[in-house]
C-alpha cells in the first residue's frame, strides 16, 4: 500500500475533532512530500539538523512540529520557524522557547509533557510537578510562548485496559488544569496522545492530535 493510501486509510479513522501529525522523522524529504501531495501538512520531527534540511527542501505551508525530547541548546536552530513544540517538560525549556521565539518576533505554540506510563525511559513532569510550574505563574509572563494543551505517551503495551487508563487520567488532569489555570483561554485546546499503534484508543479517550508515523510511512531507518 502507497504511502497516500495509508495516510489516508489513518484520516479516514480519525473522528472529528482529532487531527493527524504524520512523524516523518528518519523518514526522506521525498517521503513527506507524497504525504504532502495527499493532502497532509502537520508533520513531527525530533532532529534540529534534519528538520532544518525537510524545511528547506519542502513547501512553505508545511506545519512542522518538533516531538520528542528538546534541549534548550537546540531552540534557537529551530525557533525561525517552527509551528509548535509539542514536548515541553520543564520550566527552563519554557523560558528558552519565549527567549528565542521573541528574538524572531514570534510567538511559539508549546504542549506540555506528562510523564504517566510507568516507564523509565519516557520524559515529562509528573502531575504534581505540571501543577507546581502551572501555579508559580512565571509562565503567565513569557509573551512569546503559547501553552496549547497537554501530550502524553501511554505504555508500549499490549494491555489496552492499561492504556485506556492512562489516556484518561491525562483527559482528567486536562479539564483540571484547564477549568484552573486557562478558563478563559480558548487556545488551550490540544489533548495530544495517540500513536500508530494505540491511536484508535487515543481517539476514544478525548484525544485531539495523534501522531502517527511508522504505520505511513513504514518502518525508519535510523
Amino acid at each position: 500500500m502507497s504511502i497516500a493510501n495509508r495516510l489516508r486509510e489513518v484520516t479516514d479513522s480519525l473522528p472529528q475533532g482529532v487531527r493527524l501529525v504524520a512523524v516523518s522523522k528518519f523518514h526522506p524529504a521525498e517521503y513527506v512530500k507524497e504525504a504532502y501531495d495527499a493532502g497532509q501538512r502537520v508533520f513531527g520531527e525530533s532532529r534540529e539538523q534534519e528538520l532544518s534540511r525537510k524545511v528547506e527542501e519542502l513547501p512553505k505551508d508545511i506545519e512542522w512540529h518538533f516531538i520528542g525530547h528538546l534541549q534548550t541548546n537546540k531552540v534557537k536552530y529551530i525557533a525561525p520557524y517552527i509551528s509548535m513544540i509539542d514536548a515541553v517538560d520543564s520550566l527552563k525549556l519554557l523560558r528558552e522557547i519565549n527567549k528565542q521565539a521573541a528574538a524572531h518576533g514570534r510567538t511559539i505554540k508549546v504542549l506540555l509533557e506528562l510523564h504517566i506510563a510507568e516507564e523509565e525511559t519516557k520524559y515529562g513532569l509528573s502531575l504534581d510537578a505540571c501543577r507546581e510550574l502551572l501555579e508559580c505563574g512565571e509562565w503567565r509572563a513569557l509573551q512569546n510562548v503559547q501553552i496549547c494543551g497537554l501530550m502524553m505517551m501511554a505504555s508500549h503495551v499490549d494491555d489496552e485496559s492499561i492504556i485506556r487508563k492512562e489516556f484518561m487520567l491525562a483527559a482528567d488532569f486536562f479539564d483540571e488544569v484547564k477549568a484552573r489555570y486557562f478558563a478563559d483561554d480558548d487556545a488551550f485546546c490540544e489533548r495530544s496522545w495517540g500513536m500508530s499503534h494505540d491511536y484508535h484508543i487515543a481517539a476514544e479517550c478525548r484525544s485531539t492530535m495523534v501522531r502517527v508515523g511508522t504505520y505511513i510511512f513504514g518502518e525508519r531507518n535510523y
